[in-house]
């Protein structure tokens, strides 16, 4: 892991569907409209229904670990979210777009024997934009 602190990964796009979206809105009880009427939502300045900025969120240890070719331990038992340094949301994400991580390892340590930590950076890009959805700075620990 530390042989790989700064190189980039890039998952595969993932479709977020307007009924990933319509779940992630009962799961957390974020039934504004702009997320779950795509009539209400033509409306407005997103033309359509747009992601939870923390469905997005959510979907980081998918986009930017498990479905890219990053860097892994051997023999983890366990991984756990400690947290995150830093999340922005700069574009939303409309249902039924793709989105994908770019991702780069910045930290690793030993935090005790059998228990690493390492911090992430994660671009979250969607198809077809320019501009990202979000860029984020996550904390992982894992234990072997």
């Amino acid at each position: 892991m530390k042989a790989a602190i700064g190189q980039e990964t890039v998952s595969d796009w993932i479709e977020v569907s307007q009924d990933m979206i319509n779940k992630f809105a009962d799961a957390t009880g974020d039934h504004q409209f702009i997320h779950v009427d795509p009539e209400r939502a033509k409306a407005t300045p997103f033309g359509t229904t747009i992601a939870h900025g923390f469905l997005t969120l959510s979907l980081l240890p998918l986009i930017s670990m498990k479905n890219a070719d990053a860097p892994r331990l051997d023999g983890v038992k366990m991984g756990v979210n400690y947290g995150g340094n830093k999340v922005r949301f700069l574009a939303p994400v409309p249902s039924g777009s793709k989105i994908r991580g770019r991702s780069k390892v910045t930290e690793f340590e030993e935090k005790r024997p059998g228990q690493y930590q390492y911090t992430t950076e994660t671009t979250v890009e969607i198809e077809g934009s320019q501009k990202p959805a979000m860029i984020a700075e996550w904390i992982t620990q894992v234990f072997v």
